[in-house]
This record gives C-alpha cells, structure tokens and sequence, in this order.
C-alpha cells in the first residue's frame, strides 16, 4: 500500500491556488479540468515531495461547503516556523495560532481547511511577535 494524496473540496480554485501555492508555497505539479464532470483538479506537493501531494477539487457548480469537523487538519514540517508564518502574513493569511512556541502554528485555507504547520527538528527559541499574539477563532 502506497499513500497518494488529500482531496479538499474548494469553492474558488484561483483563491486556493493563491493560498496552497503562493502563500504556503506548494508546487502545482498538474492542473487539468474535467468538462463532463464540471470540475477541475489541482495536484500540489511541498517542494522535494512530490509523494505527498494534496488535490485541489473545485466543482464548478458549487460555490460554497459547509464545514465539518469530519476533516481534522493537513500538517507540514518546516525549516523555519517564524519565516514560513511571516511569509504567510505577508501574502494575507491569518495566523490563527501562533508559534509561540517555536515550534507549531495553525492557519486557514480560503475554505477553512486548518493547516498545521510543525518546526524541523528542535523547536525555535521563543521570538516576537510571535509570543504575544493570541490565538483567534478554531484550528
């Protein structure tokens, strides 16, 4: 047996590109659009992995999903924790739990998918303004 990817349910494909790809920095490995089904997939991995990958499922007749608690999280290991959610912030995404501890964070895709985001190896030593953010809304 062989893992092969995730499937996510998103609403709007450009946005979700612009999350998994440009913020959290996967590579689109293919994209293809499937006519009579009505949708398109996307397949990312993390740069090196491409074993690993997530597919992006955007039916073009659904705008909206609702949010279950059925789905838990997708995680990464990162080389830098406060780089990575830095980066993040500056492409717009909210940081929903902060890395105060060097060593783990949460944010949220455009369709509320938590992304746990885990430290390579040792935690990080305990930096602003990191320590003193709080939490905001689930992860």
């Amino acid at each position: 047996m062989k893992y092969l990817h995730t499937m996510v349910r998103v609403a709007d494909l450009d946005a979700s590109l612009r999350f998994y790809r440009d913020a959290l920095g996967l590579q689109l490995l293919r994209q293809f659009d499937v006519p009579s089904g009505r949708f398109t997939l996307a397949f990312l991995a993390a740069p090196g992995d491409s074993q690993a990958q997530i597919e992006l499922t955007h039916n073009w007749d659904e705008s909206s999903y609702t949010q279950g608690r059925n789905f838990g999280h997708l995680a990464y290991v990162v080389d830098d924790i406060y780089a990575t959610c830095q980066r993040l912030q500056d492409h717009g995404v909210q940081i929903v739990r902060p890395p105060r501890d060097g060593h783990m964070a949460f944010v949220r895709s455009p369709d509320h998918i938590s992304i746990e985001l885990l430290q390579c190896g040792a935690p990080l030593p305990p930096a602003e303004p990191w320590v003193s953010m709080p939490n905001i809304g689930q992860w």
